[in-house]
């Protein structure tokens, strides 16, 4: 399918506002950071394994939430160059809180896989997203929402599925495009 056929979301002109947020929050020592270039988001810098073992962008907090119900998922355009990335969703759960109340931020993560040249496109289904807290799979069945989208973000970390390591995480330097996120309608 050509990007003409897919609902664009955020591209080029919506990454101005994402920012980078490294393992360091958590006392871990991976630098890098997020810059628009004329093909998209780039993430450049060095993942440190040790003390954390992540890099990411993450786009501002979206208020009012994006209704993407009208979707069945998102297509992300990444070069990644071969690593697995993790994408993760936050929505907005203002009528029930239940569960940011208790738990704190919970996200919805896929695991995205890409090649070693040239550009992924990769599918990921709403029915696909697996329900994380800081990277740990949420004991309990929860309920996507697709029209409370609230923020998004691509990470770089040792942690890939829920509960799961990475097998594709590579300490390092790191320079990636994420050239585009669209709906699957």
């Amino acid at each position: 399918m050509d990007s003409k056929s897919m609902n664009l979301i955020v591209d080029k002109k919506q990454f101005s506002e994402w920012i980078c947020i490294n393992d360091t929050i958590m006392g871990g020592s991976s630098q890098a950071g997020c810059e628009v270039s004329q093909e998209g988001l780039v993430l450049r810098g060095e993942v440190v394994e040790e003390g954390g073992g992540f890099v990411s962008c993450c786009s501002p907090q979206i208020d009012p939430p994006l209704d993407l119900s009208r979707f069945q998922g998102f297509r992300l355009a990444l070069d990644g160059d071969g690593r697995n990335f993790k994408f993760a969703v936050a929505t907005s759960n203002r009528s029930s809180g239940f569960a940011e109340r208790f738990l704190g931020a919970i996200r919805w993560v896929a695991e995205i896989p890409t090649s070693e040249s040239g550009t992924t496109f990769f599918d990921i289904f709403f029915r696909d997203l697996k329900p994380a807290l800081r990277a740990k799979p949420i004991p309990f069945p929860l309920k996507f929402d697709s029209s409370k989208i609230s923020q998004f973000q691509l990470l770089h970390s040792k942690f890939g599925s829920p509960g799961k390591l990475n097998t594709q995480f590579n300490s390092g330097p790191i320079n990636i495009l994420l050239r585009s996120i669209s709906g699957i309608s």
